[in-house]
């Protein structure tokens, strides 16, 4: 069968994933990328794929919802999945990626296929025909105009962080020290930079009273949870962070012998390992204020930025009340992926990326739209996302919170529970790949 040609708008997780399924399907892409001819506040390359703020992935636990999710993606034949575990750096239980490797992976995968042809340069338009628009939180202003004037609704908007990443060779080896939290082995995955209370307080103080770039006082409703900026956190009590991304819980300091009163946590940004980030440490002080305050931490004194930490204002459609249960805009050929629909994560864009090509591929072989097992990690979150009584709706990861719950009765640990939920949710899984063959023939 010879199939019309399909446009995706955007080149970041979500757009390349959904080429990559749609051109495995025999369907002819054109897949937009505006940079480098148009930029955004927090890209700093013009590669695809590029992952803007953390290089994790978060946990691959089989009984964790993050984890959950990449073993659908696997299954499901999840092209992107391959690039970030090809790209991995050590990051204890967690999928973390050498950012700059992992876009070449997903730049030699477009390449790779003959059916998509990349255009560089902005789209400032509704594409005719069939398309994807999955530019993403940052998507150009043109483009959100447009996108906001088909669905119809308001636009919706979070503030969003990034942490700053520093030269591995800058860092004093002589105070931060490696382990993982919980793992009594020396040269773990992650550096900790170890705080006495004394240096944890002084910390706090300039923390908290840093010149900011977005100057004013956030509501919570404002700043996404997962990605709220440490200084924000450390506005909410003095030893907020400490029980947060600076606790010290599972760490021992071989200078002491002991537990710290708190500690910084760096992860690898790179295979090589010349680069780390501050875990939790997304910002919004100024880059000045960033060189003073977390110079503070102890063993980072000297430590030279390869970049400073940066925030920025994502957009995101009301996706509930403005499209369908396919993410499609009802009445039009034009569906949404990625994180402007409010599904927030590197692995959820994926996952929308993919399920955005199936049912492309649906409409255009008529066959039905693709309604993933609600007891699934993707399916429950995009249940909840389309489900037209939800509230007040914001940017959601994946979790256990919108899982259908068990139906045996049966009390268990949080821990058996997971566990309980991944099972079914992979056996439902497996028995909803079997009845779509027309979907996944060629899945391996």
């Amino acid at each position: 069968m010879t199939y019309e040609r399909v446009t995706v708008v955007g080149g970041g997780l979500a757009g390349c994933e959904c080429a990559c399924q749609l051109a495995d399907r025999d369907i002819p892409v054109v897949l937009h990328e505006m940079r480098p001819c148009v930029s955004s506040p927090a890209h700093r390359t013009d590669g695809l794929a590029e992952l803007v703020c953390s290089n994790s992935l978060k946990s691959t636990r089989i009984d964790s919802a993050a984890g959950l999710l990449k073993e659908e993606l696997r299954r499901m034949g999840s092209v992107l999945l391959s690039c970030a575990e090809r790209a991995s750096v050590p990051a204890g239980g967690a999928l973390a990626v050498d950012r700059d490797l992992f876009s070449a992976l997903v730049a030699q995968e477009i390449d790779s296929r003959p059916l998509i042809h990349v255009v560089r340069g902005e789209v400032t338009e509704i594409p005719e025909g069939p398309c994807v628009i999955a530019a993403g939180p940052l998507c150009s202003p043109a483009l959100s105009d447009r996108v906001l004037n088909l669905v119809g609704g308001d636009a919706l908007s979070f503030f969003d962080a990034a942490a700053p990443i520093v030269d591995a060779s800058t860092i004093d080896s002589s105070i931060v020290f490696s382990q993982s939290r919980y793992d009594d082995q020396a040269d773990g995955d992650y550096l900790n930079a170890p705080f006495t209370k004394d240096e944890y307080n002084t910390f706090i103080d300039e923390l908290v009273g840093a010149e900011r770039v977005v100057l004013k006082d956030f509501e919570r409703r404002d700043l996404f949870q997962a990605c709220q900026p440490a200084e924000e956190v450390a506005r909410t009590g003095h030893d907020a962070i400490r029980y947060g991304a600076m606790k010290p819980v599972g760490l021992t300091d071989p200078r002491t012998g002991r537990r710290p009163w708190a500690a910084v946590q760096l992860r690898a940004e790179n295979a090589a390992c010349t680069a780390y980030n501050l875990v939790g440490f997304q910002t919004n002080l100024t880059f000045g204020e960033q060189k003073r305050v977390f110079r503070m931490i102890p063993g980072l004194e000297n430590a030279e930025f390869f970049r400073y930490g940066v925030m920025h204002r994502n957009t995101f459609v009301d996706a509930p009340h403005v499209l369908d249960v396919t993410f499609a805009v009802p009445g039009t050929q034009v569906r949404l992926a990625g994180q402007i629909t409010g599904t927030e994560g590197y692995t959820e864009a994926i996952a929308s990326g993919l399920l955005a090509a199936l049912n492309t591929f649906a409409d255009m072989a008529a066959l039905p739209s693709v309604s993933l097992p609600r007891t699934g990690a993707f399916g429950s979150l995009v249940a909840y996302a389309t489900n037209p009584e939800t509230v007040d709706y914001q940017p959601m990861h994946v979790n256990f919170g919108v899982v259908p719950p068990l139906e045996d009765g049966k009390r268990r640990s949080k821990r058996d529970r997971y566990a309980a939920y991944s099972a079914r949710a992979l056996s439902d899984l497996e028995a909803f790949l079997v009845s779509r063959g027309d979907l996944f023939s060629a899945r391996g």
